[in-house]
């Protein structure tokens, strides 16, 4: 099925991209390994007002799209980059032939009939408070392609890179919601991760024709560590009444301003000041981003490390009303007291070239383990259960059948998994929905969906039903023709919210 294309590969950073053949939707087994180049970090260099709020805020050019419930309801969106192995987390097959299964074994949980990888205990003791999706699937199995289909909704024009033809699911909502929810001066899209999230490219997540007003507002500084701050929003009390005082003169000049203003454009950097004022001068976003106000308890159950502070802040975000917030969790190596692994991969991405798949699970999985359950109970234990919901994925899974290849560190021979789009696993917590269940299934060897086949777009519809977005609503592209925020897809029932 499908047809045959090309795609980059790039062995690891110091090799030269090499093009191989896949056939979409076929053999998924697109050899990929390495990382995304980094691209600079975006500066808004000035404002009518003289800030210099960086990235996210631009003067808005549109108004707004009709469609919002009016609810007060939030997405935490953890991102795993690189394709996280189905066939080791949460769709095992112990009873396939040796070259499928792998080398761990499926635990019980407290679901009768749901089973999870041996190295996350944590996950077994909470199936309750979650759904694990097996069935999804898409026709890109290059990461830029992968990205680009999965996080938009959209067919992607070209089936390499990660610059959106179409917009990130986090821009249209914000696009959306925009002016709809009283966030108190915080943006109302948020992400964060390591170095790599400073550009909205590394992981598709740009807005395309919507405009970089609904570009997330990025946040790549490491909250575990003890001089953690945010840009922008760590003001002494003293600039904070300047500012105040700067922004009660520019309004008095606002009716000449416009009376002169014929093109729009000082109207739309009028919005663009006051939304960086409100950020700079707001107690409420100082407040929400000073995470030393959480108990060292909680701290220290979510893990001190990038992924699990993050975790945190997300929290304290849509708790305060942001409604969207992406965690992109991708190299838990380096940081958080976790050193190097000769045998491990800086992303998801766990090709034999890349790792040694098991030895980098036994890294990544505990830390994982810990951070995916301790969201979930935190989320439970403040009652946000139903006003929060909690999404887990990366762009595919790992081909079914393992390989063995020379690893580039190592330069042993070891086992790894390559590019899957025919098949992954997810997890959901919150919305309101009933937890506790396994939707859909792979056959006997994780090859393909054999019941409740679906694809990204039915997540989505799910996700912007929960937020009270009309996904059947359009924004004209470029060339101003209507392009629906989804083209196809329908919410999943069993995802529902339990009235």
């Amino acid at each position: 099925m499908g047809e045959d294309v090309k795609a980059p590969c790039f062995l690891n950073s110091k090799t030269k991209p090499s093009v191989i053949q896949y056939r979409e939707m076929s053999d998924g087994t697109a050899f990929c390994p390495g990382p995304v180049s980094r691209r600079s970090f975006l500066e808004v260099g000035g404002t009518a007002c003289g800030l210099g709020l960086s990235g996210l805020l631009e003067a808005q050019a549109k108004n707004a799209a009709p469609g919002v419930s009016g609810k007060d309801t939030s997405v935490i969106f953890v991102w795993l980059p690189g394709g996280p192995p189905h066939m080791e987390m949460y769709d095992m097959k112990p009873q396939a032939p040796s070259e499928y299964r792998g080398q761990f074994m499926p635990i019980k949980t407290n679901v009768p009939g749901m089973e999870v990888c041996e190295l996350f205990p944590r996950h077994a003791k909470i199936a309750d408070k979650y759904n694990i999706i097996r069935s999804i699937h898409h026709g890109f199995a290059d990461h830029g392609g992968g990205h680009k289909r999965f996080l938009t909704g959209h067919k992607p024009a070209t089936p390499t890179g990660t610059l959106n033809n179409t917009p990130c699911v986090g821009s249209m909502a914000s696009a959306v919601l925009d002016d709809k929810r009283d966030t108190k001066g915080l943006p109302n899209y948020v992400v964060m991760g390591n170095g790599r999230v400073n550009s909205v490219d590394t992981f598709a997540f740009g807005s395309a024709y919507l405009g970089s007003h609904t570009h997330p507002y990025r946040i790549s500084a490491d909250p575990s560590l003890p001089n953690f701050k945010v840009d922008d929003v760590s003001l002494d009390r003293a600039m904070t009444d300047r500012l105040g005082d700067r922004n009660t003169l520019l309004k008095g000049f606002d009716n000449f301003r416009r009376d002169v203003d014929t093109s729009g454009l000082l109207g739309t950097m009028d919005v663009f000041n006051r939304k960086a004022m409100e950020m700079m001068t707001s107690s409420t976003v100082r407040e929400a981003f000073d995470i030393t106000q959480e108990k060292d308890a909680v701290r220290e159950r979510f893990a001190m490390h990038p992924w699990g502070q993050q975790a945190i802040l997300a929290r304290r975000l849509v708790e305060r009303g942001v409604p969207w917030v992406t965690v992109v969790m991708e190299n838990p190596y380096g940081v958080g007291g976790i050193p190097w692994l000769k045998e491990g991969v800086y992303n998801w991405d766990s090709h034999a070239v890349n790792c040694h798949i098991f030895k980098d699970a036994k890294v990544r999985f505990p830390l994982y383990d810990q951070v995916i359950t301790a969201m979930i109970e935190d989320l439970y234990a403040r009652g946000l259960d139903k006003r929060v919901l909690l999404v887990v994925t990366g762009e595919f899974g790992r081909t079914p059948r393992l390989n063995v290849r020379s690893g580039s560190r190592t330069k042993v021979d070891q086992p790894g998994r390559d590019h899957w789009p025919r098949a992954m696993s997810m997890l959901v917590s919150g919305g309101g929905m009933r937890t506790g269940q396994i939707i859909g299934a792979t056959n006997s060897k994780g090859e393909e969906p054999v019941q409740r086949a679906m694809t990204p777009n039915d997540l989505w519809a799910t996700v912007y039903q929960h937020l009270g977005v009309d996904y059947t609503h359009e924004f004209p592209d470029h060339a101003g023709r209507p392009m629906p925020i989804l083209p196809f897809g329908d919410p999943i029932p069993e995802l529902a919210p339990v009235t």
